[in-house]
């Protein structure tokens, strides 16, 4: 199955690349950024089904923003050292999972088996 688009925010550009390459069997489109305002803009141009944000890069409440702005994006956020303290905080902020950066096949893995976030669904 072929979903159609996700935005990919990390701050190291070998982590982005490997996530990019691995999710292009998946998505229809895959775009990498580098800065929030890129992946807001890249959200609403592309209409963005999917995000993987590094937590390196946005904070906790850069995410609950995200979360309340596209609450049909489904959202997965990569962290280097991330413990069960970070994790419990990114859920409750809106995020679908946690997972490290160089794991790619769980950041796959999320974003596919994640139900769809739409509120407004009929």
């Amino acid at each position: 199955m072929q979903y159609s688009s996700v935005i990919v925010l990390q701050r190291d550009g070998g982590a982005a690349q490997a996530i990019v390459a691995s999710l292009c069997n998946t998505f229809s489109q895959v775009r990498s950024v580098r800065t929030l305002d890129e992946l807001r803009a890249n959200i609403i141009s592309h209409r963005a089904e999917s995000v993987v944000l590094d937590m390196e890069v946005a904070s906790i409440k850069a995410l609950e923003r995200l979360s309340r702005e596209f609450p049909q994006t489904t959202i997965v956020c990569t962290h280097r050292v991330a413990d069960e303290a970070l994790w419990a905080s990114a859920l409750r902020a809106g995020a679908a999972d946690v997972c490290a950066p160089t794991d790619t096949r769980a950041v796959v893995s999320a974003l596919r088996h994640t139900p769809m976030r739409h509120d407004t669904a009929a």
